[in-house]
């Protein structure tokens, strides 16, 4: 494998409306995350993700894009962008922003010209068809709820929307639209980026010609992954836009990857991959239903186990995965991943270990660090996500009470990861002066940056010794690109494997309360991270405390 400049590094993904607000309006801001750099440089952040701060109406926060080439006031300007690539530079960290390109606003320029003149050169950014009374173009259910198709104002034709309604997918078919796409690119490279996170890749290659597929729910429509499992040829777009982009830059990609078949592994992230690296989502689609979030199965700690072994057998050496507990399309890691009534710091430090001594790339999201978990919502009026209100119209319609919706909101929603950074004991977590956009996690007096910043064993203490270790000269090479070997998998509530390399170390943890035991090939030489101040052993017998994990050299 060729070796990068961003093997060996940690990234952090920033929700900005939510990380940190510098003027009081109750919204995150550009400002806000350029006086907490070094917060993420302590910790030992190299690459930071922003998701979306383009100018936008926010109908899906920031995902429905109106000027790729702005700053949402909102948010700040293209001088304080500019001045948060400069100082990130200084500290020899990267900015990422989010690539949004398999749809825009219906308030970009672009879709008001298309509206104007439907049949004109604009008309064919977008998917227009010719709408036909009581009939749909075609029965696909959108990400959010209800038909993908909706009436262009003005005309007598309707537009496609995978997502929000005010989300109209550009035609990547057209070779103008893909100019433009690569035009933005460069520009922001230009500028100083270290890269992007591609969002909603996949849905970009529609399957062509459109068609019906068998409905799956008593709305007589389809989910939309039917239709991508039969398109084919996204490689030529994605070869074409790595190429006339990423490559000429060395720059840093990684891709938002549901539905790729497993041949195309190395399209995908090989040595001359359309990406450096894409996410890892096994475990956040366990459990999943068709039905909706009301009928997911929970994750235990065996399952998750399994999943994350099945996607390290999968890549291999084919290139790298990105390895993530939670993101702002997810719930809490912490709630998710840990039984019911067992969050606590021990148990978040294990669940940290054993995902960040996978190989691959580590993200931790804004808040992950501090173990921040999810939201106790006490009504259905205290969420702001548009898929979680559907979700919730969807559990009612199945025949769901109100309270049994209610919870599938508390275990799923995306406003759980959404809620204001924990910076403080303090009003608002310390995260405005103002009255925050979202109300904070009621936790946060307990759960808070400035509470765990000195305290040798918070949770954030142990992240920060997790990325130590990762960066140590003397154990990166094993954990960077070292191999992954399982062991005792058929050992229940417990995770371990080997990572080696020039080095051997044993990563093992006890996924449950009561103490396990393990016996060793061998006596190991070191003890380089225990989430317990002691270890308990007797010749090569390890017994293992409630959520214990240790990393060991062996």
């Amino acid at each position: 494998m060729n070796r990068k400049w961003w093997h060996d590094k940690v990234a952090y993904q920033i929700y900005p409306k939510s990380f940190y607000d510098s003027n009081g309006d109750g919204i995150g801001d550009i400002p806000g995350i350029i006086s907490k750099l070094d917060y993420l440089k302590d910790l030992g952040i190299d690459i930071i993700w922003l998701s979306p701060c383009y100018r936008s109406p926010l109908a899906d926060q920031g995902y429905d894009i109106s000027d790729y080439y702005d700053i949402d006031p909102r948010f700040g300007t293209m001088e304080d962008m500019d001045r948060l690539i400069a100082e990130a530079k200084k500290r020899d960290m990267y900015i990422l922003m989010d690539l949004v390109v398999n749809h825009c606003s219906d308030e970009h320029e672009w879709f008001k010209k298309a509206c104007e003149d439907p049949d004109g050169k604009y008309g064919n950014f977008f998917y227009l068809r010719d709408k036909k009374e009581g009939e749909l173009p075609t029965n696909w259910r959108s990400y959010f709820g209800g038909s993908v198709w909706e009436d262009l104002p003005g005309t007598n034709k309707q537009y496609l929307h995978l997502f929000h309604k005010k989300q109209p997918d550009l035609n990547w078919e057209n070779p103008e639209v893909r100019e433009e796409v690569y035009k933005n690119i460069n520009w922001w490279l230009d500028k100083g980026l270290g890269g992007f996170r591609i969002d909603a890749i996949i849905n970009i290659k529609k399957a062509l010609p459109f068609r019906d597929y068998e409905p799956d729910r008593a709305d007589g429509l389809s989910h939309i992954d039917k239709m991508l499992e039969e398109a084919s040829g996204i490689g030529d777009f994605l070869g074409e836009m790595r190429d006339r982009t990423f490559k000429k830059y060395d720059a840093f990609s990684v891709g938002e990857v549901f539905n790729e078949k497993e041949d195309e592994l190395p399209d995908f992230i090989g040595e001359n991959g359309y990406f450096s690296t894409m996410f890892d989502f096994n475990e956040t689609i366990f459990g999943s239903s068709p039905n909706g979030w009301y009928d997911a199965a929970p994750i235990t700690p065996d399952d998750y186990k399994k999943c994350c072994f099945e996607t390290q057998r999968k890549i291999k050496d084919t290139g790298f995965v990105s390895n993530i507990i939670e993101n702002h399309d997810e719930p809490r890691g912490a709630s998710r991943y840990i039984p019911e009534g067992d969050c606590c710091p021990e148990s978040k430090k294990m669940l940290a270990a054993l995902n960040f001594m996978l190989r691959g790339l580590p993200f931790i999201y804004q808040g992950q660090e501090l173990g921040m978990e999810n939201v106790p919502f006490s009504s259905i009026d205290e969420v702001d996500d548009i898929s979680s209100l559907d979700q919730y119209k969807v559990a009612l319609d199945a025949g769901c009470t109100e309270e049994e919706a209610l919870n599938s909101i508390r275990r799923f929603s995306r406003d759980n990861a959404r809620t204001p950074m924990q910076w403080t004991s303090e009003e608002n977590a310390g995260f405005t002066t103002g009255t925050p956009w979202l109300k904070p996690n009621p936790n946060y007096v307990s759960i808070n940056a400035s509470s765990q910043l000195d305290d040798p064993d918070s949770v954030r203490s142990f992240y920060k010794k997790l990325i130590a270790l990762r960066k140590n000269p003397e154990y990166k090479e094993t954990i960077v690109y070292g191999s992954l070997e399982p062991v005792w998998e058929d050992r229940h509530n417990l995770m371990a494997y080997y990572r080696k390399g020039d080095k051997t170390l044993l990563v093992a943890g006890n996924y449950q309360r009561e103490v396990q035991s393990v016996t060793l090939p061998s006596p190991y030489r070191r003890v380089l991270l225990n989430n317990y101040p002691d270890i308990e052993t007797e010749d090569t017998v390890i017994t293992l405390y409630g959520y214990q994990v240790l990393i060991l050299e062996m």
